[in-house]
């Protein structure tokens, strides 16, 4: 009897955990948007590709940031200073 008890208990939280939503990235939203692009301008910053919050973090994410000598950079930004946490030259 027992060991009927848990395989049911275990299938019973892997279904669970199945059905969970998973943490996923998101957008920012419009102010958010806002704010992000006028400290990457102010970084020197002039174009980049996409931008979202990765929940491991959390930090903004800025993917292909090109600086003013043309080279790109992934930078992650802390959500609550608005600052630079890490600046990678894009490959």
């Amino acid at each position: 009897m027992h060991r009927i008890i848990k395989f049911f208990l275990a299938g019973l939280a892997i279904s669970v955990a199945a059905a969970s939503p998973s943490l996923a990235d998101r957008e920012p939203n419009a102010d958010e948007r806002a704010k992000i692009e006028q400290m990457l301008r102010s970084e020197g910053f002039a174009s980049w590709e996409e931008i979202e919050l990765d929940d491991d973090g959390p930090r903004w994410e800025v993917d292909d940031a090109r600086a003013p000598d043309g080279r790109r950079y992934d930078v992650k930004i802390d959500p609550r200073s608005m600052r630079t946490v890490r600046r990678e030259r894009d490959h």
